[in-house]
């Protein structure tokens, strides 16, 4: 496979996604009860469609175990969500072979160092702009926006403008 950006998105079958601080600008809104809010970007939510109409499914995967985030996911329709993932490599071979594809297939986007172990593991991965310096190191691309501020979409433009 190809090493190039262009080589990399045209090969992606399958997007995954870390919620917060990608899909969410990585606030976390408490009150007395617990977690309360997280504020999405709508246009992100138009990426996956986009991505969809390409026959790409998208997966979000988090350690947390928000139903926020649960809630977001079946709005989105996205294929599934994980969460309390504590190994999302590991969560990504079994979706490769539950799917049948193979790791070179699958698009990561993620910001921080629980990321790290899976974004070496697939074909093309991103960051948000305020992604992890640690992260940005080791990404295929890193997006000109921010977390929660257009930066799957981002992601899914590039893949999409490539297939």
């Amino acid at each position: 496979m190809g090493n190039t950006i262009k080589e990399k998105c045209r090969a992606v079958r399958l997007v995954l996604s870390d919620v917060d601080g990608v899909l969410t600008d990585g606030g976390m809104y408490y009150n007395e009860n617990g977690e309360y809010l997280k504020k999405f970007n709508t246009r992100d939510g138009m990426g996956i469609e986009l991505l969809l109409e390409k026959n790409i499914k998208t997966i979000l995967i988090t350690r947390e175990t928000s139903k926020i985030t649960i809630s977001r996911g079946k709005k989105l329709k996205v294929e599934r969500t994980i969460i309390g993932a504590l190994d999302k490599k590991n969560e990504m071979k079994k979706i490769c072979k539950e799917y049948n594809i193979k790791p070179n297939e699958v698009a990561y986007i993620g910001d921080d160092v629980n990321d790290i172990e899976i974004m070496k593991s697939v074909g093309f991965c991103c960051t948000p702009k305020d992604g992890v310096d640690k992260i940005k190191k080791i990404v295929n691309y890193v997006c000109k926006l921010e977390g929660g501020r257009g930066a799957f979409r981002e992601m899914a433009d590039l893949i999409v403008k490539y297939k």
